[in-house]
Protein backbone atom coordinates (compact mmCIF):
# COMPACT_ATOMS: atom_id res chain seq x y z
CA UNK A 1 0.00 0.00 0.00
CA UNK A 2 1.75 3.35 -0.43
CA UNK A 3 1.40 6.10 1.53
CA UNK A 4 -0.10 8.91 0.41
CA UNK A 5 2.40 11.46 -0.48
CA UNK A 6 3.50 8.46 -3.03
CA UNK A 7 -0.31 7.72 -3.79
CA UNK A 8 -0.85 11.50 -4.95
CA UNK A 9 2.75 11.59 -7.13
CA UNK A 10 1.71 7.77 -9.10
CA UNK A 11 -1.88 8.96 -9.67
CA UNK A 12 -0.67 12.50 -11.12
CA UNK A 13 2.02 10.65 -13.53
CA UNK A 14 -1.09 7.99 -14.17
CA UNK A 15 -3.17 11.11 -15.43
CA UNK A 16 -0.40 13.29 -17.02
CA UNK A 17 0.62 10.91 -19.26
CA UNK A 18 -2.62 9.58 -20.43
CA UNK A 19 -3.21 13.49 -20.96
CA UNK A 20 -0.45 13.37 -22.76
CA UNK A 21 -1.73 9.94 -24.88
CA UNK A 22 -4.58 11.80 -25.58
CA UNK A 23 -3.51 14.58 -27.77
CA UNK A 24 -1.65 12.17 -29.80
CA UNK A 25 -4.20 9.87 -30.23
CA UNK A 26 -6.54 13.13 -31.24
CA UNK A 27 -4.66 13.25 -34.33
CA UNK A 28 -4.35 9.19 -35.03
CA UNK A 29 -5.83 7.93 -38.19
CA UNK A 30 -8.20 5.56 -38.32
CA UNK A 31 -5.94 2.58 -40.04
CA UNK A 32 -3.50 2.48 -37.26
CA UNK A 33 -6.61 2.18 -34.46
CA UNK A 34 -8.18 -0.37 -36.75
CA UNK A 35 -5.01 -2.39 -36.73
CA UNK A 36 -4.86 -2.15 -33.39
CA UNK A 37 -7.96 -3.40 -32.59
CA UNK A 38 -7.36 -5.96 -35.24
CA UNK A 39 -4.04 -7.40 -33.72
CA UNK A 40 -5.92 -7.00 -30.24
CA UNK A 41 -8.51 -9.23 -30.70
CA UNK A 42 -6.00 -11.84 -32.38
CA UNK A 43 -3.71 -11.45 -29.61
CA UNK A 44 -6.46 -12.10 -27.00
CA UNK A 45 -7.70 -15.46 -28.74
CA UNK A 46 -3.85 -16.59 -29.07
CA UNK A 47 -3.62 -15.55 -25.37
CA UNK A 48 -6.70 -17.97 -23.98
CA UNK A 49 -4.45 -20.02 -21.43
CA UNK A 50 -3.05 -16.80 -20.14
CA UNK A 51 -5.94 -15.12 -19.33
CA UNK A 52 -7.80 -18.28 -18.00
CA UNK A 53 -5.20 -18.84 -15.68
CA UNK A 54 -5.50 -15.14 -14.21
CA UNK A 55 -9.25 -14.74 -13.83
CA UNK A 56 -8.93 -18.50 -12.14
CA UNK A 57 -7.49 -16.83 -9.65
CA UNK A 58 -9.75 -13.44 -9.31
CA UNK A 59 -12.93 -16.41 -9.33
CA UNK A 60 -11.02 -18.71 -6.58
CA UNK A 61 -11.58 -15.36 -4.68
CA UNK A 62 -14.35 -14.11 -5.10
CA UNK A 63 -16.31 -15.69 -2.27
CA UNK A 64 -13.64 -13.52 0.31
CA UNK A 65 -15.05 -10.41 -1.24
CA UNK A 66 -18.87 -11.29 -0.81
CA UNK A 67 -19.39 -11.61 -4.29
CA UNK A 68 -22.87 -12.66 -4.83
CA UNK A 69 -23.88 -15.57 -7.63
CA UNK A 70 -24.88 -13.10 -10.24
CA UNK A 71 -21.62 -10.77 -9.23
CA UNK A 72 -19.32 -14.17 -9.69
CA UNK A 73 -21.05 -14.86 -13.47
CA UNK A 74 -20.13 -11.62 -14.23
CA UNK A 75 -16.56 -12.08 -13.57
CA UNK A 76 -15.93 -15.57 -14.87
CA UNK A 77 -14.58 -15.91 -17.68
CA UNK A 78 -14.56 -18.87 -20.22
CA UNK A 79 -13.04 -19.82 -23.83
CA UNK A 80 -16.20 -18.45 -25.64
CA UNK A 81 -15.98 -14.96 -23.27
CA UNK A 82 -12.85 -14.45 -24.36
CA UNK A 83 -13.98 -15.03 -27.80
CA UNK A 84 -16.99 -12.70 -28.02
CA UNK A 85 -14.31 -10.14 -26.40
CA UNK A 86 -12.30 -10.32 -29.53
CA UNK A 87 -15.18 -10.35 -32.01
CA UNK A 88 -16.32 -7.03 -30.12
CA UNK A 89 -13.02 -5.66 -31.04
CA UNK A 90 -13.66 -6.41 -34.49
CA UNK A 91 -16.75 -5.21 -34.80
CA UNK A 92 -15.75 -1.94 -33.52
CA UNK A 93 -12.80 -1.45 -35.90
CA UNK A 94 -15.43 -1.99 -38.74
CA UNK A 95 -17.46 1.28 -37.20
CA UNK A 96 -16.77 4.83 -38.48
CA UNK A 97 -14.78 6.15 -37.05
CA UNK A 98 -16.36 9.74 -35.17
CA UNK A 99 -13.43 11.54 -35.32
CA UNK A 100 -13.79 14.46 -37.96
CA UNK A 101 -16.70 14.13 -38.92
CA UNK A 102 -18.56 17.01 -39.91
CA UNK A 103 -21.63 17.49 -38.06
CA UNK A 104 -23.02 20.50 -39.94
CA UNK A 105 -21.54 23.38 -42.15
CA UNK A 106 -22.65 26.63 -43.30
CA UNK A 107 -20.86 29.72 -45.36
CA UNK A 108 -21.79 32.87 -43.90
CA UNK A 109 -22.81 36.42 -45.82
CA UNK A 110 -18.98 37.33 -44.90
CA UNK A 111 -17.22 34.34 -46.76
CA UNK A 112 -16.48 32.42 -43.60
CA UNK A 113 -17.06 28.75 -43.47
CA UNK A 114 -18.46 27.33 -40.25
CA UNK A 115 -17.86 23.42 -39.78
CA UNK A 116 -19.22 21.89 -36.41
CA UNK A 117 -16.74 19.01 -36.50
CA UNK A 118 -17.18 16.01 -34.22
CA UNK A 119 -13.53 15.36 -31.50
CA UNK A 120 -12.79 13.15 -28.35
CA UNK A 121 -13.18 14.21 -25.24
CA UNK A 122 -9.59 13.38 -24.72
CA UNK A 123 -9.33 11.40 -21.29
CA UNK A 124 -11.51 9.23 -19.67
CA UNK A 125 -11.30 7.90 -15.87
CA UNK A 126 -13.55 4.69 -15.76
CA UNK A 127 -14.78 3.00 -12.54
CA UNK A 128 -16.16 -0.24 -12.92
CA UNK A 129 -16.51 -3.42 -10.71
CA UNK A 130 -16.31 -7.03 -11.50
CA UNK A 131 -16.35 -6.99 -15.63
CA UNK A 132 -13.21 -8.18 -17.13
CA UNK A 133 -15.03 -8.34 -20.81
CA UNK A 134 -15.83 -4.47 -19.85
CA UNK A 135 -11.84 -3.88 -19.51
CA UNK A 136 -11.64 -4.88 -23.32
CA UNK A 137 -15.06 -2.91 -24.42
CA UNK A 138 -13.41 0.35 -22.64
CA UNK A 139 -10.36 0.35 -23.96
CA UNK A 140 -11.27 -0.48 -27.42
CA UNK A 141 -14.13 2.38 -28.04
CA UNK A 142 -12.06 5.14 -26.15
CA UNK A 143 -9.13 4.69 -28.08
CA UNK A 144 -11.44 3.95 -31.44
CA UNK A 145 -13.09 7.44 -30.68
CA UNK A 146 -9.72 9.35 -30.19
CA UNK A 147 -10.02 9.04 -26.15
CA UNK A 148 -7.53 7.99 -23.80
CA UNK A 149 -8.59 5.91 -20.43
CA UNK A 150 -7.48 5.40 -17.21
CA UNK A 151 -9.32 2.26 -16.00
CA UNK A 152 -10.09 1.49 -12.39
CA UNK A 153 -11.76 -1.88 -11.96
CA UNK A 154 -12.35 -3.63 -8.64
CA UNK A 155 -9.90 -5.58 -6.99
CA UNK A 156 -12.25 -8.82 -7.63
CA UNK A 157 -11.29 -9.14 -10.98
CA UNK A 158 -7.63 -7.31 -10.78
CA UNK A 159 -5.65 -10.32 -12.12
CA UNK A 160 -7.84 -10.56 -15.29
CA UNK A 161 -8.10 -7.24 -15.75
CA UNK A 162 -4.35 -7.07 -15.75
CA UNK A 163 -3.55 -9.13 -17.84
CA UNK A 164 -6.40 -8.10 -20.51
CA UNK A 165 -4.62 -4.48 -20.03
CA UNK A 166 -1.23 -6.07 -20.43
CA UNK A 167 -2.21 -7.54 -24.25
CA UNK A 168 -3.71 -4.80 -25.59
CA UNK A 169 -0.59 -2.80 -24.76
CA UNK A 170 1.38 -4.92 -26.17
CA UNK A 171 -0.37 -5.05 -29.18
CA UNK A 172 -0.37 -0.94 -29.18
CA UNK A 173 3.63 -0.54 -29.44
CA UNK A 174 3.15 -2.00 -32.94
CA UNK A 175 0.45 -0.36 -34.32
CA UNK A 176 1.64 3.40 -33.65
CA UNK A 177 -1.26 3.74 -30.45
CA UNK A 178 0.49 5.92 -27.78
CA UNK A 179 1.95 3.33 -24.89
CA UNK A 180 -0.22 5.18 -22.15
CA UNK A 181 -3.35 5.14 -24.26
CA UNK A 182 -4.90 2.64 -22.38
CA UNK A 183 -3.23 2.24 -18.29
CA UNK A 184 -4.97 0.32 -15.44
CA UNK A 185 -4.50 1.56 -12.32
CA UNK A 186 -2.17 -0.67 -10.11
CA UNK A 187 -3.32 -0.07 -6.61
CA UNK A 188 -6.08 -1.34 -4.88
CA UNK A 189 -6.46 1.47 -2.61
CA UNK A 190 -9.85 3.10 -2.81
CA UNK A 191 -7.88 6.52 -1.86
CA UNK A 192 -6.56 6.50 -5.19
CA UNK A 193 -10.40 6.88 -6.77
CA UNK A 194 -10.49 10.17 -4.91
CA UNK A 195 -6.72 11.22 -6.06
CA UNK A 196 -7.75 10.52 -9.62
CA UNK A 197 -11.65 12.63 -9.13
CA UNK A 198 -9.40 15.44 -8.29
CA UNK A 199 -7.49 15.61 -11.33
CA UNK A 200 -9.59 17.66 -13.60
CA UNK A 201 -6.81 19.40 -15.43
CA UNK A 202 -5.96 16.14 -16.88
CA UNK A 203 -8.81 13.93 -17.03
CA UNK A 204 -12.10 15.46 -19.01
CA UNK A 205 -14.91 13.00 -18.20
CA UNK A 206 -15.41 10.61 -15.35
CA UNK A 207 -17.61 7.58 -16.11
CA UNK A 208 -18.91 5.02 -13.11
CA UNK A 209 -20.24 1.23 -14.21
CA UNK A 210 -21.37 -0.06 -11.17
CA UNK A 211 -23.19 -0.44 -7.56
CA UNK A 212 -25.39 2.52 -6.38
CA UNK A 213 -22.66 3.46 -3.49
CA UNK A 214 -20.00 3.17 -6.55
CA UNK A 215 -21.85 5.89 -8.61
CA UNK A 216 -22.87 7.95 -5.60
CA UNK A 217 -19.37 8.39 -4.26
CA UNK A 218 -18.49 9.21 -7.91
CA UNK A 219 -20.57 11.63 -8.29
CA UNK A 220 -19.89 13.62 -4.68
CA UNK A 221 -16.41 13.63 -5.36
CA UNK A 222 -16.08 14.43 -8.82
CA UNK A 223 -14.42 17.65 -9.86
CA UNK A 224 -14.81 16.92 -13.91
CA UNK A 225 -18.30 15.82 -15.59
CA UNK A 226 -19.63 12.48 -15.16
CA UNK A 227 -21.43 10.43 -17.09
CA UNK A 228 -22.95 7.93 -14.69
CA UNK A 229 -25.59 4.71 -14.78
CA UNK A 230 -27.70 4.79 -11.44
CA UNK A 231 -29.83 1.64 -10.94
CA UNK A 232 -31.82 -0.44 -13.55
CA UNK A 233 -34.96 -0.63 -12.10
CA UNK A 234 -36.82 -1.88 -15.46
CA UNK A 235 -40.59 -2.21 -16.44
CA UNK A 236 -42.37 -4.30 -17.97
CA UNK A 237 -46.33 -2.56 -18.52
CA UNK A 238 -48.46 -5.53 -20.33
CA UNK A 239 -51.44 -3.55 -21.50
CA UNK A 240 -55.25 -4.60 -21.95
CA UNK A 241 -54.77 -5.24 -25.46
CA UNK A 242 -51.69 -7.29 -25.20
CA UNK A 243 -51.38 -10.46 -27.32
CA UNK A 244 -51.31 -13.51 -24.54
CA UNK A 245 -48.05 -15.60 -25.95
CA UNK A 246 -46.27 -11.95 -26.50
CA UNK A 247 -46.61 -11.22 -23.77
CA UNK A 248 -45.49 -14.30 -22.06
CA UNK A 249 -42.42 -14.06 -24.09
CA UNK A 250 -41.33 -10.82 -23.41
CA UNK A 251 -41.92 -10.70 -19.81
CA UNK A 252 -39.95 -14.20 -19.53
CA UNK A 253 -36.84 -12.74 -21.17
CA UNK A 254 -36.45 -9.55 -20.16
CA UNK A 255 -36.65 -11.25 -16.26
CA UNK A 256 -35.44 -14.36 -16.86
CA UNK A 257 -32.98 -14.74 -19.83
CA UNK A 258 -29.77 -12.72 -17.91
CA UNK A 259 -31.15 -11.59 -14.09
CA UNK A 260 -27.98 -9.82 -13.03
CA UNK A 261 -27.71 -7.23 -15.91
CA UNK A 262 -28.98 -3.50 -15.79
CA UNK A 263 -31.64 -4.11 -18.79
CA UNK A 264 -32.92 -7.17 -17.10
CA UNK A 265 -37.13 -6.80 -15.85
CA UNK A 266 -37.67 -5.58 -12.09
CA UNK A 267 -40.83 -4.89 -12.20
CA UNK A 268 -44.22 -6.21 -14.16
CA UNK A 269 -47.59 -4.12 -14.50
CA UNK A 270 -50.47 -5.20 -15.31
CA UNK A 271 -53.59 -3.28 -16.88
CA UNK A 272 -56.48 -4.19 -14.93
CA UNK A 273 -58.78 -5.35 -17.91
CA UNK A 274 -56.32 -7.67 -18.65
CA UNK A 275 -55.57 -8.97 -15.07
CA UNK A 276 -57.73 -11.59 -15.44
CA UNK A 277 -57.08 -12.89 -18.59
CA UNK A 278 -53.23 -12.75 -18.01
CA UNK A 279 -51.90 -11.81 -14.57
CA UNK A 280 -51.79 -15.43 -13.59
CA UNK A 281 -50.74 -16.93 -16.87
CA UNK A 282 -47.70 -14.47 -16.57
CA UNK A 283 -46.88 -15.38 -12.50
CA UNK A 284 -47.11 -18.83 -13.31
CA UNK A 285 -44.45 -18.40 -16.24
CA UNK A 286 -42.22 -16.79 -14.00
CA UNK A 287 -42.49 -19.25 -11.10
CA UNK A 288 -41.69 -21.99 -13.20
CA UNK A 289 -38.78 -20.03 -13.73
CA UNK A 290 -37.91 -19.63 -10.53
CA UNK A 291 -38.87 -16.61 -9.52
CA UNK A 292 -40.23 -15.54 -6.45
CA UNK A 293 -43.80 -13.00 -7.25
CA UNK A 294 -43.84 -9.79 -5.10
CA UNK A 295 -47.44 -8.32 -5.32
CA UNK A 296 -49.80 -5.55 -4.68
CA UNK A 297 -52.61 -6.59 -2.63
CA UNK A 298 -54.57 -7.48 -6.03
CA UNK A 299 -51.65 -9.54 -7.49
CA UNK A 300 -51.39 -11.44 -3.89
CA UNK A 301 -55.65 -11.74 -4.13
CA UNK A 302 -55.03 -13.66 -7.64
CA UNK A 303 -51.83 -15.34 -7.18
CA UNK A 304 -51.89 -17.45 -4.11
CA UNK A 305 -47.89 -18.05 -4.29
CA UNK A 306 -47.57 -14.22 -4.48
CA UNK A 307 -45.65 -12.36 -1.29
CA UNK A 308 -47.04 -8.83 -0.30
CA UNK A 309 -44.96 -6.01 -1.93
CA UNK A 310 -43.03 -3.30 0.15
CA UNK A 311 -42.97 0.40 -0.58
CA UNK A 312 -39.40 -0.43 -1.27
CA UNK A 313 -39.60 -3.78 -3.66
CA UNK A 314 -41.57 -0.99 -6.01
CA UNK A 315 -37.64 1.03 -5.71
CA UNK A 316 -35.50 -2.42 -6.09
CA UNK A 317 -32.97 -3.50 -8.87
CA UNK A 318 -33.24 -7.10 -7.53
CA UNK A 319 -30.64 -8.48 -10.14
CA UNK A 320 -31.70 -11.67 -9.34
CA UNK A 321 -34.65 -14.23 -8.98
CA UNK A 322 -37.20 -11.89 -7.46
CA UNK A 323 -40.16 -9.37 -9.98
CA UNK A 324 -42.65 -6.74 -8.40
CA UNK A 325 -45.98 -7.22 -9.60
CA UNK A 326 -48.50 -4.68 -9.66
CA UNK A 327 -52.33 -3.98 -11.53
CA UNK A 328 -52.54 -0.28 -12.55
CA UNK A 329 -55.62 0.77 -13.54
CA UNK A 330 -54.72 2.47 -17.21
CA UNK A 331 -51.63 3.57 -19.50
CA UNK A 332 -51.52 6.44 -17.70
CA UNK A 333 -51.03 4.92 -14.28
CA UNK A 334 -48.30 1.93 -15.64
CA UNK A 335 -46.85 5.76 -16.70
CA UNK A 336 -46.93 7.35 -13.49
CA UNK A 337 -46.04 4.45 -11.44
CA UNK A 338 -42.54 3.72 -13.75
CA UNK A 339 -41.79 7.42 -13.64
CA UNK A 340 -42.24 7.86 -10.04
CA UNK A 341 -40.29 4.06 -9.22
CA UNK A 342 -38.62 3.53 -11.85
CA UNK A 343 -34.60 4.76 -12.66
CA UNK A 344 -35.03 6.27 -16.13
CA UNK A 345 -33.16 3.09 -17.75
CA UNK A 346 -35.67 0.77 -19.96
CA UNK A 347 -39.18 -0.01 -20.02
CA UNK A 348 -41.58 -1.42 -22.15
CA UNK A 349 -45.01 -1.58 -23.12
CA UNK A 350 -46.90 -4.89 -24.82
CA UNK A 351 -49.72 -3.82 -26.44
CA UNK A 352 -51.50 -4.02 -29.96
CA UNK A 353 -52.90 -0.63 -29.80
CA UNK A 354 -51.26 2.23 -31.40
CA UNK A 355 -52.50 5.08 -28.99
CA UNK A 356 -51.21 3.34 -26.21
CA UNK A 357 -47.54 2.66 -27.36
CA UNK A 358 -47.46 6.59 -28.18
CA UNK A 359 -48.91 8.00 -24.84
CA UNK A 360 -46.43 5.37 -23.23
CA UNK A 361 -43.55 6.00 -25.56
CA UNK A 362 -44.24 9.68 -25.42
CA UNK A 363 -44.68 9.58 -21.41
CA UNK A 364 -42.11 7.79 -19.86
CA UNK A 365 -38.69 9.38 -18.93
CA UNK A 366 -36.20 6.49 -19.89
CA UNK A 367 -33.09 6.13 -21.83
CA UNK A 368 -34.94 3.71 -23.96
CA UNK A 369 -38.31 2.57 -24.22
CA UNK A 370 -39.39 -0.47 -26.20
CA UNK A 371 -43.00 -1.33 -27.83
CA UNK A 372 -43.32 -5.32 -27.84
CA UNK A 373 -39.65 -6.14 -27.41
CA UNK A 374 -37.80 -7.49 -24.12
CA UNK A 375 -35.78 -4.77 -22.29
CA UNK A 376 -32.71 -6.91 -22.56
CA UNK A 377 -32.23 -5.20 -26.12
CA UNK A 378 -31.27 -1.66 -24.61
CA UNK A 379 -27.37 -2.62 -25.14
CA UNK A 380 -25.11 -0.94 -27.45
CA UNK A 381 -24.45 -4.03 -29.55
CA UNK A 382 -27.82 -4.90 -29.97
CA UNK A 383 -28.21 -1.35 -31.10
CA UNK A 384 -25.71 -1.53 -33.79
CA UNK A 385 -23.36 0.59 -31.66
CA UNK A 386 -20.56 -1.92 -31.09
CA UNK A 387 -19.65 -1.92 -27.67
CA UNK A 388 -20.75 0.81 -25.26
CA UNK A 389 -19.05 1.84 -22.06
CA UNK A 390 -22.01 2.36 -20.06
CA UNK A 391 -25.81 3.09 -20.33
CA UNK A 392 -26.48 6.36 -19.15
CA UNK A 393 -29.61 7.36 -17.08
CA UNK A 394 -28.43 11.03 -17.15
CA UNK A 395 -29.83 13.40 -19.54
CA UNK A 396 -26.14 15.54 -20.11
CA UNK A 397 -23.75 14.53 -22.04
CA UNK A 398 -25.02 11.49 -23.05
CA UNK A 399 -28.23 9.06 -22.77
CA UNK A 400 -28.46 5.31 -22.91
CA UNK A 401 -25.83 3.16 -24.53
CA UNK A 402 -22.70 5.01 -24.77
CA UNK A 403 -20.54 3.85 -27.45
CA UNK A 404 -18.23 5.91 -30.16
CA UNK A 405 -20.01 9.03 -30.73
CA UNK A 406 -21.34 9.34 -27.09
CA UNK A 407 -17.52 9.33 -26.27
CA UNK A 408 -16.72 12.62 -28.79
CA UNK A 409 -18.23 16.28 -28.35
CA UNK A 410 -17.63 18.86 -30.97
CA UNK A 411 -15.47 22.14 -31.84
CA UNK A 412 -16.13 24.94 -34.45
CA UNK A 413 -14.06 25.30 -37.27
CA UNK A 414 -13.74 28.86 -38.82
CA UNK A 415 -11.99 29.17 -42.06
CA UNK A 416 -11.58 32.70 -43.82
CA UNK A 417 -9.49 34.76 -46.51
CA UNK A 418 -9.04 37.83 -43.92
CA UNK A 419 -12.31 38.97 -43.14
CA UNK A 420 -12.06 41.21 -39.84
CA UNK A 421 -15.26 41.94 -37.76
CA UNK A 422 -16.22 45.94 -37.90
Amino acid sequence: MLDESDLKSYCDSVAMQARQASRALAGLSTQSKNRWLLESAALLESSTSQILSQNAIDVAAAPEFGLTPAAIDRLRLDEQRISTMATALREIAALQDPVGEILEGSVRPNGLEIRKVRVPLGTVFFIYESRPNVTVDAAAICVKSGNAVILRGGKEARHSSAVLVDLLCQSATSCGVPPNAVQIVGTVDREAVGHFLSLSDYIDVAIPRGGKGLIERVVAEASMPVIKHFDGNCHVFVDQTADEQLALDIVVNSKCQRMGVCNACESLLVHRASANRLLVKLCNRLTDEGIEIRGDEDTCRLVPTAKPATEQDWYEEYLGPIISVKIVDDVDAAIEHINHYGSHHTDVIVTQDLESSRRFTAGVDSSAVMVNASSRFNDGGMFGLGAEIGISTDKFHARGPCGLNELTTYKYIVVGNGQIRS
